[in-house]
């Protein structure tokens, strides 16, 4: 379920306007898309903060507007402790969208334990889904990984509802044997061949 997020309309826009609305304890928003007009808002920064503490993707925006929305990028300052300003983007909740995920690794990976060399290939993931089942990562279970395995897109944990664009046989890690090449590799849950040992 998308976190409820409360705005307020705002009139005046400008770099000192923006700056007064933040010294107020404000973030300044912008709504778009769908055909429909371009709305300036306002959200209070602690209800942003709870947001980014959530890990919320999407919203549902309430108060002077009422919609499903995606927070489709949120600017920081400098030294990235305060929000500076949010573009929300109006959505059906069940339309296709695609959004980038980071892969996040679960699991100790055995191989590096045997000798093998571990290598993250793919760090995100473009995603095809729905609000409603936009992942927050995507999972890549390396506890099966042994020396000599690669893990691939196809291998990756999404939700029902979601799927990754990306080519189902592109490499995301890899821990492979001494002087063994990405593509001599197999699959993970494979038994690795030693034809690359002497």
């Amino acid at each position: 379920m998308s976190d409820l997020l409360e705005v307020t309309a705002r009139s005046v826009t400008g770099t000192q306007a923006c700056q007064k609305l933040r010294q107020e304890g404000h973030v300044p928003a912008v709504l778009y898309g769908h055909g429909e007009t371009c709305v300036d808002l306002s959200v209070r920064r602690d209800a942003v903060e709870a947001m980014v503490r959530h890990g919320s993707k999407t919203v549902e925006l309430t108060g002077a507007v009422k919609s499903p929305a995606l927070v489709r990028e949120l600017q920081w300052n400098a030294y990235g402790t305060i929000p500076l300003h949010i573009d929300f983007l109006r959505i059906d909740p069940s339309e296709k969208i695609n959004v980038v995920v980071p892969i996040e690794l679960r699991g100790e990976c055995p191989g590096a334990k045997a000798g093998g060399k571990f290598k993250q290939v793919l760090r995100e993931i473009d995603v095809e889904c729905t609000a409603q089942t936009m992942p927050e990562v995507a999972v890549a279970h390396v506890a099966h990984l042994e020396a000599g395995n690669v893990l691939k897109v196809k291998h990756l944990e999404l939700p029902q509802g979601a799927h990754a664009t990306a080519d189902d046989e592109a490499v995301v890690a890899s821990c492979l044997l001494s002087n063994q090449k990405l593509e001599d590799a197999t699959d993970i849950g494979t038994k690795a061949t030693e034809s690359n040992d002497e």
